[in-house]
């Protein structure tokens, strides 16, 4: 006789009697990873023609973006010019980083991840990292464990909704699961790296597909998972080009489409072991992330170009100073911009001089056509005359 329990059908991924063998249909998936491959090499290429320099300023803007953006998705926001600080001192730009902790564990995790891609990951690496994300054992203004795996009773659920009216989108294995669940993932990874001599004929796209979903499937620490998560899609795309990887990091796309991302996963981790949907879209979205690096690559030569012929025209200081805040601000179309546009009285204020020094300034440099303008009178703004580029003129 068999009871109700024995003859249901299995709600999680993880419930499956072949559990934890992901499996996916090659062919299915195989034009979306021709089409990745090639806008990857796009992004590779267009790095590889540009100046040491350059390269270093995009891949510092690329890590601050990438580290934004991971933690946004959980619905964290980080200081900017903290961010910018901690990664400036990783790449040796700097010699002091930034005072918050939280955001310095965090860039240490991602510089471990594509630097240290030749290294196994194991247990201790990932114990390390999640406490690296939570200095003080606290999250927010509660208490969890770091450093280990989670151990509490209570089920591990992703939940949405306020208090009284959530809704249970996914349910993990029981905490004393976790550890043998890991022991299979960790070896799995291992084995898999492109690598090693064992290898199977794995996509390395593919293969960090797998990864993300596998590891957030079993989500083993208490908290600290999608971070880690996305922290381990850097590691394998890194080992899946053998270098360090941030112009590829997905974490920036995963943002620009977090609802989707979200659901993607959540119907994997409901589904059969077969996750062929969940790999083509993870892959169509990597593609769409490589075609925006390639927009930072551009917006970068825009820059090094604009600079050269700045530096031509002998501008001074005042005027360099300027110029440079409103390349840093770049595109408005890349999510820049500077908001309102330049103005004599904020020229003034940025530079210290007076609104008439301002206005000749400005003036000189509208002559040189280095900048351009819109409006006129009190209406009058400035913006970096670069071809292709919007500045939004509106405060």
């Amino acid at each position: 006789m068999t009871t109700p329990s024995q003859t249901a059908q299995p709600t999680y991924i993880w419930q499956h009697p072949g559990w934890p063998t992901l499996v996916f249909d090659a062919g299915a998936v195989a034009h979306d990873l021709t089409v990745a491959h090639l806008q990857m090499g796009r992004v590779l290429g267009l790095l590889d023609a540009i100046g040491l320099t350059d390269a270093q300023e995009i891949a510092r803007e690329l890590w601050v973006q990438e580290a934004i953006a991971t933690a946004a998705i959980e619905g964290e926001q980080l200081d900017l010019t903290a961010v910018r600080s901690s990664v400036a001192h990783r790449l040796g730009l700097a010699d002091a980083s930034t005072r918050d902790r939280h955001v310095d564990g965090l860039v240490a995790v991602m510089q471990d991840a594509t630097s240290g891609y030749q290294a196994v990951l194991d247990s201790d690496r990932l114990c390390r990292w999640q406490s690296a994300l939570f200095p003080g054992g606290t999250s927010g203004l509660h208490r969890i464990a770091v450093g280990r795996y989670r151990d509490h009773t209570d089920p591990m659920q992703i939940v949405s909704g306020r208090q009284g009216h959530e809704v249970v989108h996914y349910t993990a294995p029981a905490s004393d699961k976790v550890a043998a669940d890991m022991v299979k993932f960790l070896a799995w990874f291992e084995a898999t790296r492109p690598t090693s001599n064992a290898a199977p004929d794995l996509n390395g796209l593919a293969r960090a597909a797998l990864a993300h979903l596998w590891f957030e499937s079993i989500h083993p620490f208490e908290d600290g998972n999608g971070r880690l998560g996305r922290a381990i899609v850097d590691l394998a795309l890194a080992q899946a080009v053998g270098a360090p990887a941030r112009l590829l990091g997905m974490s920036r796309q995963l943002l620009a489409v977090r609802a989707a991302y979200y659901d993607a996963l959540n119907r994997a981790q409901s589904g059969g072991l077969d996750v062929t949907p969940w790999v083509q879209w993870f892959v169509q979205a990597f593609t769409q992330g490589c075609i925006q690096s390639q927009a930072v690559v551009k917006q970068a030569l825009d820059k090094a170009r604009f600079r050269q012929r700045a530096t031509s025209l002998a501008v001074n200081e005042r005027q360099s100073k300027v110029l440079n805040r409103l390349l840093e601000a770049g595109s408005s179309e890349l999510g820049g911009g500077f908001l309102g546009g330049m103005t004599a009285e904020k020229y003034s204020q940025i530079t210290g001089t007076s609104k008439a020094t301002a206005t000749r300034d400005l003036s000189e440099l509208l002559r040189h056509g280095l900048l351009k303008v819109e409006g006129v009178g009190k209406a009058t703004r400035y913006a970096v005359n670069v071809e292709g580029w919007h500045q939004p003129t509106t405060s």
